[in-house]
């Protein structure tokens, strides 16, 4: 019996018909409408903005809230899989869902107030109203305790002041959930563009998720109604709660990154030849690619567990940790290990691994770095906290 190489211990036979056909969809998707023009996007710097209306049709902005807010209901591994299907396309795709569905509907969902629910979530679900989520300070990075951000009561409004940094979507969004200090710790509010005295100024020359928009969020004085006010959570357990969603989404995207990479490696080795004979019968290739098949196939169940944990209820944060860190980090090597044996040809766009692995550095460090979610893991064994 032959083997799929980018499953070789058929995980898919542990998906149910529903899971299966939701990655079939957004598989198909990836191949037919982001894979011919991601390329270009990502030479030119620019966020395929075409594709949003189309995403929304398919339903995967929102897809695990339910229907009565315009979600799809969908479970947590089927979410998963939408996350891995669209970063075999490009991290940035699957970034831009990651931000709305998880950084933006679901803070909204969890912690606002039913009519704030009815205001913002079908019309997001319908991408016609397009999120960011501000927490990351340009000083802070890893520790968002040390908020600089604040906001103080004025009457019936909130007077916002500072700054937030790396905020996928900021420039092309028309709301942003922000958190702030206020006398009563952290709360999170929803900013809504062109409120006077709110910018965002898009971040240039990156080398890396060059097919998504990255911004800095600007407050000086921004007059916010009370209305707007996420009253349902307070602290640092709000941001954090919405995080742990984002980085679940995160375990799976970097497999569809490595696998791309994977496919992408196998068809050139076979066809190139060299000394008079395919680099795929050479034993160092071989080798490489083994391993790389290895990886993905522990990422593969892992996330599979993880995803079946979340539908339980019985995911832990630290879980989460462990998955985001184990597969970034065998994302990031095996495009890595790819770009080498494309050879000179691997520093070009022209092929998916130099892109990946680029994106990849990014993937790997937002959303809490390689060395955070480590410690994460180191502080559940101990029971000590070394931050």
């Amino acid at each position: 019996m032959s083997l799929n190489p980018y499953d070789l211990y058929d995980t898919r036979s542990l998906l149910t018909e529903e899971e299966r056909a939701v990655q079939d969809t957004v598989a198909r998707f990836t191949d037919e409408r982001v894979l011919p023009i991601i390329g270009a996007a990502f030479d030119e710097g620019r966020f395929p903005r075409e594709l949003v209306s189309e995403i929304a049709e398919l339903g995967l902005l929102g897809s695990s809230l339910p229907e009565e807010y315009g979600g799809g209901g969908l479970n947590s591994v089927s979410y998963g899989l939408i996350c891995q299907e669209l970063e075999r396309g490009d991290s940035g795709i699957r970034s831009f869902v990651s931000v709305q569905s998880s950084l933006c509907m679901y803070p909204i969902f969890a912690y606002g107030t039913e009519e704030q629910k009815q205001r913002w979530l079908p019309s997001m679900s319908r991408g016609e109203t397009i999120g960011c989520f501000g927490l990351t300070e340009p000083h802070g990075g890893s520790d968002p305790a040390n908020m600089k951000t604040n906001a103080r009561k004025d009457g019936g409004d909130w007077v916002l002041n500072g700054s937030k940094m790396w905020i996928t979507n900021g420039n092309l969004a028309d709301i942003a959930i922000v958190w702030a200090q206020t006398d009563d710790g952290i709360q999170g509010f929803v900013v809504e563009k062109g409120m006077k005295g709110f910018a965002a100024q898009e971040i240039k020359h990156k080398m890396s998720l060059r097919a998504s928009v990255t911004s800095g969020l600007f407050f000086d004085n921004v007059r916010v109604p009370e209305a707007n006010r996420l009253p349902n959570v307070k602290g640092l357990r709000g941001p954090l709660g919405c995080l742990t969603q984002a980085r679940y989404g995160i375990t799976w995207g970097p497999i569809g990154a490595a696998i791309a990479c994977l496919d992408e490696v196998l068809g050139y080795t076979k066809e190139r030849i060299l000394f008079d004979r395919p680099v795929a019968a050479t034993q160092s290739a071989q080798l490489k690619m083994a391993d790389m098949a290895r990886r993905i196939t522990m990422a593969q169940l892992m996330v599979v567990q993880l995803g079946r944990l979340k539908d339980a209820g019985t995911m832990a944060p630290t879980q989460v940790s462990l998955a985001k860190w184990n597969n970034c980090r065998m994302a990031i090597d095996i495009a890595r290990q790819c770009r080498d044996l494309l050879g000179g040809a691997g520093i070009t766009t022209e092929h998916c691994a130099i892109r990946h692995a680029m994106n990849l550095e990014s993937v790997i460090t937002y959303e809490g770095t390689e060395t955070i979610h480590q410690l994460v893991v180191g502080r559940e064994l101990t029971g000590i906290n070394a931050f």
